[in-house]
């Protein structure tokens, strides 16, 4: 009796058996033979899920991106002051619990300006709209719960973009010393301007 195989399942195991390689190595250093040895697997297998290696940090980026949507939606709603769930929010570009995200979020991000496909293209594009409508609702809801100004809800993608270039700035310059603090301080500064004054 033949032994069947999910398919689907399999791929996300194999790319999750490499997560910590491509966090230590970064993707530009790795060799499928390598990758093949971490998963416990031949080489010839990897083919047979993935074409290269950016395909398996696509997988990985799908995979965690879904457990990090779907925790950080349970945390935030839990939350009642919208200035504190902007926080929660902005905390993926510097808590220590989503490191392994970021550093694999990093090479994703190269290989879609250096060498994009429409696939990631159109992943990195539902992504950024599906974060960007959940921040803006948490703005509106702010703005319902008569805590911000109503035109708060126009700067909603100035602010989500703004947290977004934070992160690749702290990333790729030494000009961020404490991300965690210079977001802080825009968030406070920025809510002192729009919370309704009482």
């Amino acid at each position: 009796m033949a032994i069947i195989v999910d398919k689907i399942q399999k791929k996300k195991d194999i790319a999750l058996s490499c997560k910590e390689l491509f966090v230590k190595k970064g993707i530009k250093d790795l060799t499928i033979s390598e990758v093949a040895k971490t998963a416990g697997i031949g080489k010839g297998t990897i083919y047979e899920y993935f074409k290269n290696k950016e395909e398996i940090v696509f997988e990985i980026v799908n995979i965690l991106m879904q457990k990090h949507s779907e925790k950080l939606l349970l945390e935030i709603d839990k939350i009642e002051c919208t200035k504190d769930k902007i926080k929660k929010f902005s905390e993926f570009f510097y808590n220590a619990e989503e490191y392994e995200l970021r550093e694999i979020y990093k090479e994703f991000i190269s290989i879609t300006l250096i060498n994009p496909n429409d696939e990631m293209i159109q992943f990195q594009t539902q992504s950024i709209e599906r974060y960007y409508e959940w921040f803006k609702k948490i703005i509106q809801d702010g703005i319902d719960k008569n805590e911000l100004i109503p035109e708060s809800l126009e700067l909603a993608r100035g602010v989500f973009v703004m947290g977004k270039g934070m992160f690749i700035i702290n990333g790729t310059t030494n000009t961020v010393n404490d991300l965690k603090l210079e977001l802080d301080i825009f968030i406070d500064t920025l809510f002192k301007l729009l919370e309704v004054k009482k």
